[in-house]
């Protein structure tokens, strides 16, 4: 139990998925560069990667100011001199405040990697075409875009434990929902990502390596 003076939030989904991501994103970030993280929530996932992924540069984001505290609760907990403060972000929006003259924490030209975990399946589709076009403007050719969670494959749940997850998210958010893979790799083909690679992941979850390309 958090004490009342504790801004640090826990996801315990962290703990179990933390290690296989790890490993992938090991194999297919670019080996330098800034990794920007769009809806970081707690910052577990931040604080656990930055230190094992150098040297490149992790940057986080949130777009909720409660889990921005937690972030840097966890960072004065766990520092790593390659992660930088969390900042704000809504990866619906049509310029992303990183975009914005006045923008002056994050270096956009030194991204080269996106990741997003567990976020398109807990947010309005409009997230993910927002995060498309995002990671269009943002990435350089060559450059990745990582997501991690469950999909539906063919138009199907690849597991019964995915469609029990699926319909309590629509209980709690009618546009929320687990997407189907196909119908995320034609947004990503439109905004010039091509899908470079799926890993199959523990509790039924997916990798989906995306890449810009030249166009």
């Amino acid at each position: 139990m958090n004490h009342p003076n504790d801004a640090r939030r826990f996801a315990p989904a962290t703990q179990r998925n933390r290690e296989p991501i790890l490993k992938v994103l090991r194999r297919v970030l670019p080996p330098t560069g800034t990794v920007l993280e769009v809806a970081s929530g707690s910052g577990e996932h931040a604080i656990f990667f930055a230190p094992r992924l150098k040297p490149r540069l992790w940057q986080p984001s949130e777009a909720e100011p409660i889990l921005r505290d937690s972030i840097l609760a966890w960072m004065k907990e766990v520092p790593s001199d390659n992660l930088f403060p969390p900042i704000h972000l809504n990866v619906a929006e049509s310029v992303w405040s990183i975009e914005s003259p006045e923008n002056s924490q994050v270096n956009v030209s030194e991204i080269t990697a996106i990741v997003a975990i567990n976020l398109i399946h807990i947010s309005p589709f409009t997230a993910t075409l927002g995060l498309m076009a995002g990671a269009s403007r943002i990435l350089p050719v060559g450059g990745i875009l990582y997501l991690y969670g469950p999909f539906k494959r063919g138009g199907k749940h690849t597991a019964p434990s995915n469609a029990s997850f699926d319909e309590m998210l629509q209980q709690q958010n009618s546009e929320w929902g687990v997407r189907n893979l196909e119908e995320v790799e034609a947004v990503a083909l439109e905004n010039g990502l091509n899908l470079l690679e799926i890993v199959e992941m523990p509790a039924n979850n997916l990798s989906v390596v995306f890449q810009k390309i030249d166009r």
